[in-house]
């Protein structure tokens, strides 16, 4: 199926490199949002079993999904530069 998407983009001018830079970037939030999902359930867990250490739980999540969602941004920055230059 995937290969006859890349081939129908192909003959139509389309670059198969904008093709995956869309593909890329799609990848790269769905993949940040299952992340920051699991963090986010794994932390109401620990909350729901140590809950005087709910403060440090939270914090540590908030930085963890932070630098997930940097580093989904700098993917989808770098996928619209191949899809736009």
């Amino acid at each position: 199926m995937l290969l006859s998407v890349l081939l129908q983009a192909a003959a139509a001018g389309m670059g198969v490199s904008k093709l995956g830079a869309a593909i890329g970037a799609g990848l790269a939030v769905v993949g940040a949002g299952v992340g920051i999902g699991k963090i986010g359930g794994s932390a109401m867990e620990a909350i729901a079993r140590q809950p005087e250490a709910s403060g440090d739980i939270r914090m540590n999540m908030i930085i963890a999904a932070a630098l997930i969602e940097g580093v989904a941004l700098l993917a989808v920055v770098v996928c619209l530069l191949v899809f736009f230059l």
